[in-house]
């Protein structure tokens, strides 16, 4: 911890070298959770930049985080998210065709595991806003309950009933998913 405050400190004097540690350390942290929320590689890369960009501002004007950078680069991210689907909503749910490549050499299950990604993102653009960001930031970026309720503002408690509430839609989502493929 008092190596990321002796680098952030650096970044508030703008030392070229202290930011491109910042980038290279949390960029792809940030370009991964908000991947998982818009399911677009471009898109996804379009927004880390701008996240970066806002930090950028943030060390000029002096604002921005006070106890968490982590915390507060996640709460921004999900701004950025909220702020791209009020200007644009989306058509149809973004699919995964251009995700992260795969190490897998067999088509077939390249093929399945494409599916049934497809399939979750699917479920979870169905849940509430609310829902989706608690499941995302849980498992798709490992973050504790307590983490992610300083990121989105809530008590852990919240987060907990959230995540339980997710998990509950989703599994009656594919349950009926899969019950309409019999």
């Amino acid at each position: 911890m008092s190596d990321d405050r002796t680098l952030l400190k650096q970044a508030k004097a703008y030392d070229p070298a202290a930011l491109g540690q910042l980038y290279d350390l949390y960029a792809p942290k940030m370009y991964a959770y908000i991947y998982r929320r818009v399911g677009n590689a471009s898109l996804a890369e379009d927004l880390t930049s701008e996240l970066f960009v806002r930090m950028l501002k943030a060390l000029h004007n002096g604002s921005g985080w006070r106890d968490s950078f982590i915390g507060w680069l996640y709460r921004v991210a999900h701004n950025l998210v909220v702020d791209y689907y009020r200007r644009r909503p989306p058509v149809a749910d973004p699919l995964l065709e251009d995700g992260p490549a795969t190490t897998d050499s067999d088509p077939a299950v390249v093929a399945d595991r494409s599916m049934a990604n497809e399939e979750l993102f699917r479920a979870i653009r169905q849940l509430t806003p609310d829902q989706q960001e608690v499941l995302v930031l849980r498992f798709g970026e490992e973050l504790t309950a307590r983490e992610v309720g300083e990121i989105v503002g809530k008590t852990t408690g919240a987060v907990e009933a959230l995540q339980r509430r997710g998990i509950a839609g989703l599994r009656r989502i594919m349950d009926g998913a899969v019950d309409d493929d019999s």
